[in-house]
């Protein structure tokens, strides 16, 4: 028998009350600070941007000054382990527990919970909240702004069994979050590594002018030709003519913007599909042709480049936003050399003064024309494709394995949640 069923058979053996959350716990409301007297320094701010699906984030906070409020604001105070839920907005229904030594002062459109002492712990509450979510959200009502009352909180019937259970389920499920933040964190630090690893190497293997590496001073000692994307290619642009209701029902594969904008080599397993009709004239995408994503709202995202470097029959239409490059010998380059090519540090810099713009920032192809890149041998492309790729590798594995280790921890710790929330009930 574990500690938990034994305290349950000595405390509540024949189950637990289940009663309204008004009746163990009190909320309360934020205070409306006035965003004009926001500060760079002063005493934090919580507000409901704060409160994401991790917890609170503590990196965006906006300050103020004491002195400029003339009101008492200690019952605004969230403590550490406290617990705050978002009232309104994108965020509505999240929950945010402080697991930090510092104390925030509550915005408007947050509230904190404030459990009776002696009759319900914070994080008891909290595994308990979590298990609401969805009537968080049916609570809130449809429509654009959905909205939660601490009214319509203190309705929600929960069950409050004797402090001596609620404390040994609070240690058991956080004992579940500690171990899935530890692993986050460790797989996180290690796909940085791995990262900066990769771009190392990536800059360095392709900066054929002034490289630290032997390899490539051995591979190409007197350097390579450099030559403008006006001399080895051309560019053609992505869908015209096209409505939004041609997007709805499509026939043909379609690649976006965001496809370019995330993925150096082009994935081709789209779902995107856009209405071609017989004989009409777009142009598509073929294998070896770079991809650029054509404006944003900064110029450091302007220009980002996608390869084709697979094969394939599907016939692939481009976003209109985006255009295409395609070389006149399609033998000069490897394509997946391309891939590697336009994301290096030194190719970036020269797209990004390529883009002109306010507000938002467009490519000029009269500017890309003149962008040089370098025109190594085929033997060196190939080499220098073998290391990044496995490079490339290390980081998508793990790229890959962190999404998916975090999700079954997640889905252990819901299991044992609602498994260790689950009791008899009986009424008081």
């Amino acid at each position: 028998m574990t500690k938990l069923e034994q305290l349950i058979k000595t405390f509540c053996p024949n189950g637990v009350p289940f009663v309204k959350l008004g009746e163990v716990c009190e909320l309360q409301n934020g205070f409306a600070f006035k965003s004009s007297l926001f500060k760079g320094k002063g005493l934090p701010i919580l507000r409901i941007s704060n409160i994401q699906k991790a917890g609170i984030d503590v990196d965006s906070l906006v300050f103020f000054e004491e002195k400029d409020y003339h009101t008492n604001l200690n019952q605004f105070k969230v403590f550490p382990d406290d617990i705050v839920i978002a009232l309104s907005g994108a965020t509505t229904g999240k929950l945010g527990r402080n697991k930090t030594d510092k104390i925030f002062y509550l915005n408007q459109r947050v509230a904190k919970f404030i459990p009776q002492v002696g009759k319900l712990l914070n994080g008891y509450l909290y595994h308990f909240l979590q298990t609401q979510s969805q009537k968080f959200l049916y609570m809130a009502g449809g429509g654009a702004q959905p909205n939660l009352s601490t009214e319509t909180l203190k309705r929600i019937t929960i069950p409050v069994p004797p402090i001596a259970v609620q404390n040994e389920i609070m240690r058991i499920l956080d004992a579940f979050t500690e171990l899935t933040a530890e692993l986050t964190a460790e797989l996180t630090a290690e796909l940085t590594a791995r990262k900066q690893q990769y771009n190392y190497y990536l800059n360095e293997l392709l900066n054929f002018g002034n490289s630290s590496l032997p390899l490539i001073k051995n591979l190409c000692p007197n350097g390579v030709e450099y030559r403008t994307l006006g001399e080895l290619g051309e560019f053609y642009s992505g869908l015209t003519g096209k409505t939004k209701n041609d997007f709805k029902d499509g026939n043909a594969d379609f690649v976006t913007y965001k496809n370019i904008y995330s993925n150096p080599a082009l994935s081709i397993d789209v779902e995107d599909k856009v209405k071609i009709n017989a004989n009409e004239k777009q142009n598509t995408v073929q294998y070896g042709d770079v991809l650029f994503t054509g404006s944003s709202e900064t110029p450091e995202e302007c220009g980002m480049s996608s390869v084709l470097t697979v094969k394939t029959d599907k016939k692939l239409y481009l976003n209109s936003f985006c255009f295409g490059f395609r070389f006149k010998q399609s033998n000069l380059f490897n394509p997946d050399f391309c891939k590697h090519l336009f994301r290096s540090y030194s190719l970036r810099q020269q797209l990004q003064k390529t883009a002109d713009g306010v507000t938002r920032f467009n490519v000029s192809k009269k500017k890309m024309a003149k962008v040089n890149i370098p025109v190594p041998s085929l033997v060196i492309q190939n080499e220098i494709v073998r290391i990044l790729d496995r490079f490339e590798t290390l980081c998508r594995d793990v790229s890959v394995g962190l999404p998916a280790e975090i999700k079954a921890r997640q889905q252990q710790y819901e299991y044992y949640r609602n498994k260790l929330l689950t009791f008899a009930k009986v009424r008081f």
